[in-house]
């Protein structure tokens, strides 16, 4: 309340004037009635008993009101019990220019409180004239004790006067009219105590025509229990027609001051409670939030070395373990985490939602704890995660090719170490030195045999070496041995090749002398030897492993094979024209009586020979036929998988990202109420969960896919990984979007938003969102406030941007525009509304006891605040003040203020 300019005039009576008129002349018998000596009677007891219950603080009082504050000391006293400031130093002397002198600092005191004394001199008070000095104790009372009464928009005497009918309207027999006659029987006075403590007086038992017996009782009571001195007699009201109006004023006054302050220090308690309740829910929020995030930041930690562990095992199982492994990990670990995930973020928002409609500063994680790092924390293992699956699958293929390759190159030395056993010794053989010439013809012709032999294996010895070489570049465990008995294949060929060299020219040196030769031996050896061989590429290309990942490479070798067997007749051809020069040698011995050896010289295949390889070939062809139509068989199934596979996904994929985009639509749809999209939003939520079946069969497809060792479908675009995703993303958006419709119901309960104005809210936000996805960009934003009355800055807009975009994203979201356009309407309470509170409980010091925080406050806050509240630091305090200050600040996240 600003301060009054009162006017106060004195001749034969006293009034006061001022521009709020305190106190307005009543009629011409009230101003009358001032000459009266009882009157002044009553003032004097009064307004003697009010300066001695001020006095007395300062440890004096005074016995005579005019004569006592003549030399002006225990006025200027009074002044300063009253105000609280010091007056300047009084003179010493008691000469009556000294008194006169400390009397005007005492008035000049009270003119600077904004009151004119308008006839009051300090020469009246010195001179100890009773009506100057009653004026000036009533106007130093109307400014420090009935001034700054304030109920309702009234003021001083009005508001004094609507309190007291505020309080005494329940009672039978009172009706306060006015500070005079309505007091007289006592009963309003009665009525004022027991409506505040009602253990002090049994109103029931009051009677009306006993005023003296009540007006003692509340002058006993109010002394006694209130401490409020007895400034009145009963006898002087009950006799006195109109009892004085400033001596009742007075008294009444003091009766309010001792009741206002202790609602007021209710009031106090109340919302200091209420305070330190949001404080220590928040505190317990944020206290779970920072144990959930470490969990979840440690289980990222110890599993992310375990996907990026990339050393390779050295078999198909211990890999295909690895593998299964892996399924564990994302069909039972991960999912629990992704939901802890969900749901931090989601605490996250409501513990920022709650600080925010609280007026508390936003909750700031621990170092490494922010959404943000989790969500990066996240965003690797899901890197790591792909590549350890995508490294596990290429293990397994580069594995499986290994086996292959390693199987072959089995089967190829076996082979060329079958046929060069022996071959060395029978090329180190020195048989031609004792042989005829018929036998070292037949020696030169089994050589030339022999080189054609040697030649068409060398293609076999390539394919061996090129084998081993692709081993070691594909890291075979076993590339030692491997690489042992390639070298040794190669070092034997090449002596081999050297001492082929060595007899033939051993044999070309005696070929001189031996001129004859069975031509047809030579010529059966010549055709037997190729076909001998080709006979061996066949038996090896039919008894060859194989390994596909479609029909179209099982046809394909299908194909071949067919094309294989349309050349079995022309073999057969070529078998009968070998066999034929056999016959032809047996007739021309029959014929001209030879006997034969039954060796060929020129070479170690019989007819018998090339008939059995002939007949394993034939035996060999149906048996690769049922190889190949096995693996027919079994490719036909793996298409089968892919086709069911690829049917649910179809399916699965689209209903995902339907649902994503019904799900925005609800969330940005205002027909209805927020519990309606609430309940929507459930309902959504209840059928992705039950949903969650088609996912799981359709990870027992995949899981089946990937044990036949399928890595690819052509029939869908969606891969495993894909739907997985997808699903995650969709759980999270619902959660999300849960959230913020319980948050948006969170701020329209605490600010007290109707339902029709957060229609007008998101009315005016979709109309604005031109891209349809629930943020508006800066200057959309800008376009949406002007068309809401907003008339914006520069300046000003950039104050706005800072408190709906803290985080300088470039976008406003829905629940951003929301806090905005509610903030700044909304009552919270404030770090000074706490300290003022404090300051009530601690009567108005700048510290406060743990004794009266006991007092005032329930146990559990009390102890609560005695935990958190530091030592106050000053001389003037007892041992253990605290400092409630520095607590209400940084309750709010404020510097001392």
């Amino acid at each position: 309340m600003t301060a009054v300019e009162t006017h106060i005039t004195y001749s034969n009576s006293y009034t006061i004037e001022h521009e709020g008129v305190y106190m307005t002349q009543e009629e011409d018998w009230d101003r009358d009635l001032l000459l009266d000596p009882a009157w002044e009677k009553q003032q004097r007891k009064t307004f003697t008993a009010w300066c001695n219950s001020h006095l007395r603080k300062a440890g004096t009082q005074i016995e005579n009101i005019e004569e006592d504050f003549r030399n002006g000391l225990k006025l200027m006293l009074l002044l300063e019990v009253i105000s609280g400031e010091r007056l300047p130093k009084p003179d010493k002397g008691k000469m009556r220019f000294h008194k006169i002198a400390n009397v005007n600092k005492a008035l000049d005191f009270i003119c600077s409180k904004g009151v004119k004394l308008v006839s009051i001199g300090a020469e009246e008070i010195v001179d100890g004239n009773v009506k100057m000095t009653l004026g000036m104790i009533w106007t130093i009372i109307l400014r420090f004790a009935i001034q700054d009464i304030s109920v309702e928009e009234t003021s001083a005497k009005e508001g004094l006067l609507l309190w007291c009918q505020r309080k005494t309207a329940p009672y039978r027999n009172v009706n306060v009219q006015n500070f005079h006659i309505s007091w007289k029987d006592g009963l309003a006075l009665c009525a004022l105590i027991h409506r505040h403590r009602p253990d002090l007086i049994d109103y029931s038992k009051l009677r009306k025509d006993d005023p003296i017996g009540n007006l003692n009782t509340a002058f006993e009571v109010a002394e006694k229990f209130l401490d409020i001195p007895k400034m009145l007699d009963a006898e002087d009201i009950v006799n006195t027609p109109k009892p004085d109006e400033k001596a009742i004023m007075t008294y009444v006054s003091c009766f309010y001051h001792a009741f206002a302050g202790a609602e007021q220090a209710e009031t106090a308690a109340n919302r200091i409670c209420k305070v330190l309740a949001v404080n220590q829910e928040n505190e317990k929020l944020m206290e779970e939030y920072e144990k959930l995030a470490s969990e979840l930041l440690e289980w990222i930690r110890r599993t992310i070395p375990w996907l990026e562990n990339r050393v390779a095992e050295q078999t198909m199982r211990s890999m295909q373990q690895k593998l299964e492994d892996f399924r564990d990990y994302r069909r039972v670990h991960k999912p629990p985490r992704v939901q802890e995930k969900c749901q931090l973020e989601i605490n996250f928002n409501t513990l920022q939602t709650k600080l925010r409609l609280s007026n508390r500063p936003a909750f700031m994680p621990s170092e490494g704890k922010m959404v943000s790092d989790i969500a990066n924390a996240w965003k690797g293992l899901d890197q790591v995660e792909k590549g350890y699956e995508e490294w596990l699958l290429t293990e397994i293929r580069r594995l499986e090719r290994l086996d292959h390759l390693a199987e072959k190159f089995k089967q190829k030395c076996s082979m060329h170490e079958s046929w060069t056993g022996g071959k060395e010794d029978l090329l180190a053989q020195k048989d031609y030195e004792s042989a005829s010439l018929m036998e070292i013809r037949a020696l030169m012709r089994k050589h030339e045999a022999f080189e054609s032999d040697l030649a068409a294996h060398q293609d076999r010895v390539e394919q061996i070496a090129a084998i081993a070489q692709e081993l070691n570049e594909l890291d075979y465990h076993d590339a030692a041995t491997v690489n042992a008995r390639c070298q040794g294949i190669c070092d034997q060929w090449d002596n081999l090749g050297t001492l082929t060299q060595k007899r033939r020219d051993a044999l070309e040196r005696v070929e001189k002398l031996w001129e004859t030769i069975d031509q047809l031996y030579l010529e059966f050896a010549k055709r037997a030897a190729p076909f001998n061989n080709w006979m061996d590429g066949a038996m090896e290309d039919l008894q060859d492993m194989f390994i596909v990942h479609s029909i179209e490479e099982i046809q394909s070798l299908i194909t071949a094979h067919d094309q294989f067997k349309a050349t079995l007749p022309e073999a057969d051809k070529e078998r009968m024209a070998t066999m034929g020069i056999h016959s032809e040698i047996l007739k021309i011995a029959q014929t001209y009586g030879i006997k034969l050896s039954g060796i060929n010289p020129y070479t170690n295949l019989s007819p018998q020979d090339i008939s059995n390889k002939w007949d394993t070939v034939k035996h060999l062809v149906p048996l690769r036929d049922q190889m190949l139509q096995e693996e027919v068989a079994r490719q036909q199934a793996n298409e089968r998988l892919r086709r069911q596979f690829a049917a649910q996904a179809n399916i699965i994929g689209p209903w995902i990202q339907t649902k994503m985009e019904e799900i925005s639509h609800v969330s940005v749809d205002i027909a209805g109420s927020l519990e309606e999209q609430m309940n929507s939003l459930k309902q959504y939520e209840q059928n992705i969960i039950n949903y969650k079946s088609n996912i799981d069969k359709l990870e027992g497809d995949h899981q089946l896919s990937q044990e036949s060792l399928i890595f690819d479908n052509k029939h869908t675009n969606y891969t495993m990984e894909h739907i997985r995703v997808g699903w995650e993303q969709l759980l999270t958006t619902i959660a999300r979007t849960i959230n913020e419709v319980e948050n948006q119901i969170l701020t329209r309960d605490a600010k007290g938003i109707s339902q029709e104005q957060l229609n007008e809210f998101r009315a005016s936000f979709n109309h604005f969102d031109r891209k349809r996805n629930g943020m508006m960009d800066p200057d959309d934003f800008r376009a949406c406030l002007i068309s809401m009355g907003y008339d914006l800055g520069e300046v000003e807009f950039a104050r706005i941007m800072t408190l709906v975009d803290s985080s300088n994203t470039g976008v406003v979201t829905f629940q951003a525009f929301i806090d905005f356009m509610t903030r700044e309407t909304a009552e919270t309470d404030t770090a000074e509304q706490v300290m003022a509170s404090f300051k009530i409980l601690a009567s108005d010091k700048s510290y406060i006891t743990v004794d009266e925080l006991r007092r005032e406050l329930p146990p559990e806050q009390a102890e609560y605040c005695i935990s958190r509240m530091t030592r106050y630091i000053g001389s003037d305090c007892p041992t253990g003040a605290l400092d409630y200050i520095s607590f209400s600040s940084a309750l709010y996240g404020e510097s001392d203020l």
